[in-house]
This record gives structure tokens, C-alpha cells and sequence, in this order.
């Protein structure tokens, strides 16, 4: 069995595209292609179907992609360890953080950093999803905490936090009931800019449904800005439970089939690099620390927390 090959199916698990798999692995998208039916020829199952709506896993793949991804979070934890051996790290950790982070999940991070085996501190950066890739792509940040997206295939990521999603709507004046994705698509949504995580899960979220997103005419610069204007009337809002401050008229529980929806927080980093299975154990403590919800402060329907 070829790592090489399972990491191109990571890659394609992640962002749902050959394509987008074989340009992050420098090859061919044939070559890629290739490797991925030899290996299905070998498992002697197929793992993806494509469609003119892009890739999606196999009844099959939703079995073995996780597999998959534990061999190969091996293979990396067994690189970095030996690494971290090998060569001396820094003492620091250069973390990303999304505006989207919460103040708790980045106290848990310090408090994993000073607990680890070799304790480390963290020098922090928030920013938007897309500068804070970059800035890990090019080596300037060593891990990021981000609401979750397609990209970035070659890195590692792991979910650490996730928290219910809701509708602000001040066309839906008085009603705070649960309400389906479908029936909500209906209204105009502000969004920050393209670079922001919460724009990123915005979209993907109705382009996933094969719905349309109606958007407000201007362009927030944040999702507090998000919050304040959708408080005013300028338009709908999509915005995690924890993030809403300001009162609103109509603040309701989103759904998609019945089932809550939620943003997913996930952290993503390097493997190789010296700096790797300390990134690891921190993850891993994070993981541990943050498996309850993300913290939402009671408040009444349609007003805001104290």
C-alpha cells in the first residue's frame, strides 16, 4: 500500500476535488487519478464519486477515509517524535487565531502549552482564515485555530470545538423557533470579506445545500460588525451562538433536515517540522480540555446576553 497514494486521498477527502488534490501535491491530475484506482483495485472498494458537483465519498470511503486518516496521523506522529529527538526546537509556539476563536479556547491552549512535556509558550496572531493559511503555508505561523474549510490538504487538522449556528432575521420579527436552512434562504445575509472564516462557512454552507445566498448589497469588516448590523435592520445573519452580543428581534436555532447546524473550530497544522509532535501533544490536550460546547452565556429569546 502506497502512503504516497493515501495522502492524495486525503487531499481529495479535504477538498473535494482531484484537481485542487494534485495541484497541492505538485503532480499530475492523472498521475493522481492513477494512484487512487490502483489503490481501489488493491481495497477492493471505491471510495469517491464524482459528479459535475464535485467529489463526494463512497458509501464505502465514509468507512475507510477515517482509517485513513488515523494510519496516516501515525505515520506523522512516529516522523515528528523522531524529529523532535533528533534536533533542538524553539521555545515558543507561533499560534493563528481566528476572531471566531473564543477567550476560553485560547486559555486552554496557553495552559496545554505550559503543561506539555517540554513546556512552551505561545506568541499569538489573530487574523482572518485566509492570511492566517498563508502564513502557515509559508512556515511564518506553526499552528492555527480556524473555523473549519477545504484546503490546505498536506497539513494536519483536527476539530476541537463546535457550537449550534443561528439565524438573525429582522424580517422574522418576534419568532425565535428553530427554522430550516431551506425556508431562510430567502432573506439577504451580510458577510465580511471573502477572507473571513465565517463568510468561508456561510457560503459553503448554501453551496453545499445547492441553495442561493441573497447577500447584503455592503461588506461587514467583522462578524461583530455582522452582529451590530443585522441588530439595526440591515439585513440577515448567520453567526455561532457564542458570538451574538447585541439584541435582536428574531434569533433563531438553525436546522438543516432537523438537525442542528454547527460551525466546526478545528486546529491545523505542520507535522514536518521540529516543532511537530510538540504541535501534536498540544492538540491533543486541547482536545481533551475542550470537549464540552463552546460556552454560550444564558439569555432570554430575542435579547441580548448580559
Amino acid at each position: 500500500m502506497n502512503i504516497e497514494t493515501l495522502r492524495y486521498i486525503q487531499a481529495i477527502s479535504r477538498t473535494q476535488s482531484f484537481s485542487a488534490a494534485a495541484r497541492a501535491y505538485g503532480v499530475t491530475q492523472p498521475a493522481l487519478s492513477n494512484g487512487v484506482a490502483r489503490l481501489e483495485e488493491e481495497l477492493g472498494v471505491k471510495l469517491f464519486d464524482r459528479s459535475p458537483r464535485g467529489v463526494r465519498p463512497t458509501a464505502h470511503g465514509a468507512r475507510i477515509l477515517p482509517l485513513i486518516d488515523n494510519v496516516l496521523g501515525s505515520l506523522d506522529t512516529l516522523a515528528a517524535e523522531s524529529r523532535r529527538l533528533a534536533r533542538p526546537v524553539a521555545e515558543t509556539i507561533r499560534m493563528g487565531v481566528s476572531p471566531l476563536i473564543g477567550a476560553d479556547l485560547v486559555a486552554q491552549a496557553f495552559q496545554a502549552a505550559r503543561t506539555l512535556e517540554r513546556p512552551h509558550d505561545l506568541v499569538l496572531r489573530e487574523a482572518d482564515l485566509e492570511p492566517l493559511s498563508r502564513d502557515l503555508e509559508a512556515g511564518r505561523l506553526d499552528i492555527i485555530l480556524v473555523p473549519a474549510a477545504p484546503g490546505m490538504p498536506t497539513l494536519r487538522h483536527r476539530v476541537i470545538a463546535r457550537e449550534p449556528v443561528v439565524v438573525i432575521d429582522p424580517a422574522a420579527s418576534g419568532d425565535n423557533d428553530p427554522v430550516e436552512l431551506k425556508a431562510a434562504a430567502d432573506a439577504a445575509y451580510i458577510l465580511g470579506p471573502s477572507t473571513c472564516g465565517l463568510t468561508t462557512f456561510t457560503t459553503e454552507l448554501f453551496r453545499d445545500n445547492h441553495l442561493p445566498l441573497n447577500t447584503y448589497p455592503g461588506e461587514a469588516a467583522s462578524f461583530r460588525a455582522v452582529d451590530e448590523w443585522a441588530a439595526i435592520g440591515l439585513g440577515a445573519a448567520l453567526l455561532p451562538q457564542s458570538k451574538i452580543t447585541h439584541e435582536h428581534t428574531s434569533c433563531r436555532p438553525l436546522l438543516q433536515a432537523g438537525a442542528p447546524v454547527e460551525i466546526a473550530y478545528e486546529a491545523v497544522w505542520d507535522c514536518d517540522t521540529p516543532l511537530g509532535a510538540d504541535l501534536d501533544e498540544l492538540v491533543a490536550a486541547l482536545l481533551r480540555t475542550a470537549e464540552t460546547p463552546v460556552a454560550v452565556r444564558e439569555r432570554a429569546p430575542g435579547h441580548s446576553a448580559e
